[in-house]
């Protein structure tokens, strides 16, 4: 029986945002790798050519990274996107007075742009 033709899903998207969000990080290949178990070779294949991760090496990575998986699977995406889980995951770690500044900074800027419209 012969195979059935399927197209393969393109990573690179993917691998663009592990890079971008890793290097914003500050994080070296070199110790993501050591944390994750993988090789440096491995993770540059993922980042720079779209190599397809394994299931796991992609959930880590996304979980890692508050990466969005919707935006990358989906035609439509249904959740929040990368830049919101990430800064989800800022406001995580914010003390109290770092959320009250947070939070008159969105409100000045919703002000300035409800004033646009």
């Amino acid at each position: 029986m012969a195979k059935r033709p399927v197209p393969q899903y393109d990573f690179m998207a993917f691998g663009a945002a592990i890079k971008a969000a890793r290097t914003g990080r500050k994080e070296s290949r070199k110790k993501v790798c050591d944390e994750m178990y993988i090789s440096p070779r491995y993770l540059a294949n993922i980042e720079n050519k779209g190599q397809h991760p394994s299931l796991q090496i992609f959930f880590e990575l996304m979980l890692r990274y508050n990466i969005s998986v919707d935006q990358f699977l989906l035609a439509q995406p249904t959740g929040k996107n990368t830049q919101r889980r990430q800064l989800d995951a800022l406001l995580d770690d914010m003390s109290d007075t770092g959320i009250r500044i947070v939070t008159a900074t969105a409100r000045e800027i919703a002000e300035v742009e409800g004033e646009e419209k």
